[in-house]
């Protein structure tokens, strides 16, 4: 092509994309894109096709494989925002912000995997529950996320649907897992926010793998409804953010109460109205703040990880928290060990898979380990967490697992907790995330260490946030936790808001900064 050619195309095409030029996508926050709209400078279609162009630019380029679908009828419900804004119409509170939905959540108009290629074209007859909440606030479904197969792993993001993901901040690293797919697109900013599934590490693992914040809310405060169960008395969704704003702007949507899940009858009334009121820079002065040492000197703690916790401490006193330390929780030791998991993935599945009718890809999710539809290194987890009976709910096994909140065992554990936090008095207690780095994915199964959300809110059933704690080892991220009394979401969300706002420890990884829309042009077409 003649150079003078070249060099006029990339001028009209420099006219042609200015509005959304001038629109930062890199770290953008759903108020960000609300200020654009406002401006009348970008419209919802220059949103939406602009993330669009970062997935399309770096997501397979470089390896990362966070995405596994994307959503191509986002751009006609741009336009509907478009006109909706045109016309002077009442607009949902997450209008035009582009959500990245990890790949157990049914989407009516996407597949749904669950990370497995026997179920690689289901398509659910309606959307989960979240999905829904987040459609109606006039959110958009930007795309899906990989995951790990199952949700059984939370070393890696591996699927025999879509394959395995990479971490955003080091291509050789993982992202934890099981929502992985959606933390390493988030942090790369794929979309302005993402949504996870949390069994026992899966949004706040990979959250603090990625510098996000995540949380995991009290079990029967929100909708498990139309998500692809793992351990369904234990499994959560919830939001993974660039921001602790954006997170509570989100769970204000997606929270509350859903008959289609009987679990939060418990949550009923227990609900906040606005969870970003309790947003708050100063949020952290005279709380009480426990330090579970049980979690943090561990013997095979990275140092540097222990160090950043220290210094996280002194933040936290900084702004004016009252620091607990030590704060012990009595039979510790005993909880941690106990087996207090009811083998019920089989039976919940049956459930699950009995919801998409009869057109289901399956009938019993053990037919995979017939037909061979998994990969080598999920096969002991099928044979261990598809152990239970097809059609007998856990109370009614012999013998009997009762389901949450009837388990003495995990009851006990919560009865401790809560006793040791009145006794100090504390808001909330503290300990790492993880307690290494992330592991490089060669060696994601054997390094596989430090892993500190699978051991208290899971079982008490408990409500836990992470954020942003800082980065070790040059670049990669490590993350504070939160844990609050049953139904403190409020509390979580002020403490968070507090420290991140006082550190700011959240920046963006370098592999994915902004692109120059002619430059993409260029690579797409002209090379």
């Amino acid at each position: 092509m003649n150079r003078f050619y070249l060099v006029f195309i990339f001028y009209y095409l420099g006219a042609c994309f200015s509005a959304a030029q001038s629109f930062q996508f890199v770290e953008a926050t759903i108020g960000d894109i609300h200020k654009a709209l406002q401006s009348g400078h970008v419209t919802c279609r220059d949103i939406v096709s602009g993330y669009m162009d970062r997935i399309n630019y770096f997501d397979e380029d470089t390896k990362l494989n966070a995405i596994t679908v994307i959503n191509r009828g986002a751009l006609a419900k741009a336009d509907a925002i478009d006109e909706k804004i045109a016309n002077g119409e009442k607009l949902g509170s997450l209008y035009c912000a582009p959500i990245l939905v990890k790949d157990n959540f049914d989407t009516h108009d996407l597949p749904t995997t669950g990370g497995s290629i026997a179920l690689k074209d289901n398509y659910p007859p309606d959307d989960a529950f979240m999905v829904r909440k987040l459609r109606e606030a006039d959110a958009i479904v930007i795309a899906k996320t990989n995951m790990a197969e199952w949700a059984f792993s939370p070393r890696k993001t591996k699927s025999s649907s879509y394959g395995t993901t990479a971490n955003a901040y080091d291509l050789t690293r993982v992202p934890a897992g099981s929502s992985g797919g959606t933390a390493s697109a988030t942090a790369a900013s794929f979309g302005v926010a993402g949504m996870g599934s949390d069994t026992g590490n899966s949004i706040r693992g990979p959250s603090s793998h990625l510098a996000l914040f995540g949380i995991r809310s009290t079990i029967g405060l929100t909708s498990r409804d139309g998500i692809i169960p793992l351990a369904w008395d234990r499994d959560i969704a919830g939001p993974m953010t660039r921001s602790v704003e954006d997170g509570a702007k989100i769970f204000n949507v997606v929270a509350g109460y859903d008959p289609a899940d009987p679990m939060t009858k418990f949550g009923k009334g227990k609900h906040k109205a606005d969870y970003t009121k309790f947003l708050d820079k100063n949020g952290l002065k005279g709380k009480r703040i426990g330090v579970l040492r049980d979690l943090v000197f561990t013997e095979d703690a990275d140092p540097a990880v222990t160090a950043l916790f220290i210094q996280a401490v002194e933040d936290l006193k900084a702004a004016g928290a009252i620091i607990v330390d030590p704060f012990t929780i009595d039979n510790f030791a005993a909880h941690r060990d106990a087996d207090n998991f009811c083998s019920r993935f089989r039976y919940d599945m049956h459930e699950y898979l009995k919801s998409l009718g009869p057109d289901a890809p399956i009938k019993d999710v053990m037919m995979v380990l017939e037909t061979g539809q998994h990969t080598p290194d999920v096969r002991g987890g099928l044979e261990s967490f598809g152990a239970g009976p097809l059609d007998v709910h856990p109370n009614d096994q012999n013998p009997p697992c009762m389901e949450y909140p009837n388990h003495e065992g995990r009851n006990a554990f919560k009865k401790d907790v809560l006793a040791a936090m009145d006794k100090h008095n504390v808001d909330v207690i503290i300990y790492p995330t993880w307690t290494n780095p992330p592991a490089t994915l060669m060696r994601a199964d054997q390094d596989y260490k430090g892993d500190n959300s699978q051991l208290i809110a899971p079982s008490t059933g408990l409500p836990a946030a992470t954020v942003p704690m800082g980065y070790t080892h040059g670049n990669l991220p490590a993350g504070l936790q939160f844990l609050a009394r049953d139904y403190q979401e409020d509390i979580l969300f002020t403490v968070s808001y507090a420290y991140e706002q006082k550190t700011k420890h959240r920046r963006p990884p370098r592999r994915f900064p902004e692109i120059d829309r002619i430059t993409q042009f260029a690579k797409v077409d002209i090379k």
